[in-house]
């Protein structure tokens, strides 16, 4: 099974993963992570502490002359903005963040639980995804992300794009946009959150492309695809709603446009015209690229405070301010497909599984030639 713990705090001197089960002789880029890293804290409406920090990764074991070697991998990221002795504790919780459930659920002050709650916690999520990404790169399966919305502003439907299309469309976009125009109105919206002292939220496409037929199951719930990548992206901080393929707009249609008709081909193979259903079927991919849509709510923490009490004397005050950004969607879209990739990385280990990058690689070869037959 392949997993990964997290550990560290926002201000602490360290945010490390330890991850599971990855097999040996995948070749670890560490440029390849670090530049994942860097795609996390870009995005326009970032807050100052992406100008503090430099993210990138020191290997602290599973690696050997750049190698896997199916130990467990530890990767590290070094904070540059190390306080955390030195802050303040905070008693007037923010609506909307971790603060007061926090607080109460562990019978301690709310820095304890803002400096663990915090998204800076995703660096090392999205360094334990591009090791997966590293893995799901040896199969051709490829990966990318693009913002749709960010508050009211949103792109024009432009139909499906392969990853190679969406990275390249995306490339120079401050808000990982595929279109220039839409990305203009996006920078303007944040520009006037920013101005009303408020934030913004949105929504993020994620496409992993390559993926065969059958990974996931129809057996156990627990096993499903879709299941385990809602849990993977919900459990991202700020996500509020995921969606495969048409999502919530599968509720308004009958099932004649809903459903993906099955075709055959001697070349091809089984095939569809259609991908409505985001490349999943029964907990399990179909063979079509896979299509989800990730919903972010406003960042918690506002220039303007909304109401709160303090937690000392029960008197009605404003809710503390920490630094923070006006928008995360562009950075939230990166570490939404860092995510994603580590999930179906998990199910394709399960279904090819092996110790070695070898032997998973002979399993794969051997059901793709029994698919065909």
């Amino acid at each position: 099974m392949l997993r990964y713990v997290t550990t560290g705090e926002s201000h602490g001197k360290c945010l490390a993963v330890i991850i599971e089960g990855f097999p040996s002789g995948v070749k670890i880029d560490t440029d390849w992570i670090n530049e994942e890293l860097r795609r996390r804290q870009q995005g326009y409406g970032r807050g100052g502490r992406q100008r503090i920090e430099t993210d990138k990764i020191s290997i602290l074991g599973g690696v050997i002359r750049g190698i896997s070697t199916g130990a467990p991998i530890g990767l590290m990221v070094a904070n540059a903005d190390v306080k955390i002795d030195e802050m303040p504790e905070l008693y007037r919780p923010r609506p909307g963040h971790a603060d007061l459930s926090g607080a109460l659920k562990y019978a301690q002050g709310i820095r304890a639980v803002l400096e663990r709650a915090s998204a800076r916690e995703t660096a090392v999520r999205v360094a334990a995804g591009a090791v997966a990404k590293l893995l799901l790169r040896e199969f051709e399966i490829q990966s990318a992300s693009r913002v749709l919305r960010i508050g009211a502003v949103s792109v024009e439907d432009s139909g499906e794009l392969s990853p190679e299309e969406i990275v390249r469309l995306t490339r120079g976009s401050e808000v990982n946009c595929t279109c220039r125009k839409t990305e203009k109105r996006m920078k303007e919206a944040i520009d006037e959150a920013r101005r009303k002292k408020d934030t913004l939220g949105g929504i993020y496409e994620i496409c992993i492309s390559g993926l065969p037929a059958g990974l996931g199951s129809y057996a156990h719930h627990e096993d499903k695809l879709d299941g385990i990548l809602a849990q993977a992206l919900m459990s991202i901080q700020s996500v509020k709603a995921v969606e495969i393929g048409l999502g919530t707009a599968a509720g308004t249609l009958p099932g004649s446009l809903t459903h993906d008709e099955i075709f055959y081909d001697s070349a091809r193979g089984y095939y569809r015209k259609t991908n409505r259903c985001g490349g999943l079927e029964g907990g399990m991919t179909n063979g079509s690229d896979l299509w989800i849509r990730v919903t972010m709510k406003p960042i918690a923490t506002l220039g303007q405070p909304l109401a709160s009490v303090h937690m000392e004397s029960k008197t009605a005050q404003k809710a503390d301010i920490e630094r923070s950004d006006i928008c995360a969607v562009p950075a939230g879209s990166v570490i939404g497909e860092n995510a994603a990739a580590f999930a179906v990385a998990g199910a394709f280990l399960e279904k090819f599984g092996g110790d070695s990058l070898t032997e998973i690689r002979r399993n794969y070869e051997g059901y793709l030639k029994q698919m065909r037959g």
